[in-house]
């Protein structure tokens, strides 16, 4: 779960600060989604979204109360859907199928502007010497360690760097602040485009799959689609197990991802 409930009497400023994080990376990430799929729709030919107003930055015109609520206790949730309609697409089913994939597609790509922005504020924290002093104590790289801390566990990161600034070993400290906001945006990311992919109606990997293997062909509808999302929220409720396999999923492609920026930027 990205927000722990529990915290509010334990550390009721450290939930704060935590929805200082959240809420604009919740956003983004749900509003862009969305507006990847209207600006495909319409490059395939389809006005639709546009004409109704959705090609729009506005989070209003986008964001659903109950999915949004959802985005923030459980890591999972959706926007209002892009109106779409078919009969517009000059190939209908090679532009179904690129519209589906549009959402994950750009937040696959805010994902890794996500990576590349964090590593970029760990070069500029931490000196050279700085990182061969941390790969001395730890047997794992201290760049990677850094950042797999600061991407997974923002608040101990947090410490960690303001004690090295403590010891004039750390550089622009304020920039922690943009890491911990490049994590969560990470993390959000990723847990969306995975749970998008999901072949489970009504989600967008539910369409891919329909358009792949069966054609278009397989037709759900709207009072099943809904169904079918209240059950899924509810499983994931009682097990959140959901929740966990996409959060360590977003954990291994961050790590891989890892492998091939951290020596871009002189850091492997």
């Amino acid at each position: 779960m990205l927000l722990h409930l529990d915290s509010i009497k334990a550390d009721p400023l450290g939930f704060l600060i935590e929805l200082l994080y959240t809420i604009p990376a919740v956003v983004c990430a749900l509003v862009l989604h969305e507006l990847g799929h209207g600006y495909a729709a319409l490059r395939c030919g389809d006005p639709t979204a546009k004409m109704m107003g959705r090609l729009s930055f506005n989070p209003l015109a986008h964001l659903d109360p109950i999915g949004t609520a959802s985005m923030f206790l459980l890591g999972i949730g959706w926007a209002k859907p892009v109106p779409v309609d078919p009969r517009n697409f000059k190939n209908p089913r090679r532009d179904d199928l690129l519209v589906s994939a549009a959402g994950i597609t750009v937040n696959l790509i805010l994902f890794i502007l996500g990576t590349v922005l964090s590593v970029v504020c760990i070069r500029v924290m931490c000196p050279n010497d700085t990182l061969e002093m941390i790969s001395k104590v730890n047997e794992s790289s201290a760049s990677r360690l850094l950042m797999r801390a600061s991407l997974f566990s923002g608040e101990s990161i947090e410490s960690y760097l303001k004690g090295l600034a403590d010891f004039g070993m750390v550089d622009r400290i304020w920039l922690v602040y943009l890491l911990r906001f490049f994590g969560v945006c990470c993390t959000l990311n990723m847990g969306l485009a995975i749970f998008n992919l999901l072949p489970f109606p009504p989600l967008d990997g539910y369409r891919l799959a329909n358009n792949l293997f069966f054609r278009g062909g397989w037709q759900i509808n709207p009072q099943t689609l809904r169904i079918s999302m209240l059950l899924l929220l509810v499983l994931n409720y009682a097990t959140h197990w959901l929740s966990y396999a996409l959060y360590y999923a977003a954990n291994g492609v961050q790590s891989a991802l890892l492998w091939i920026f951290l020596p871009l930027f002189g850091m492997a």
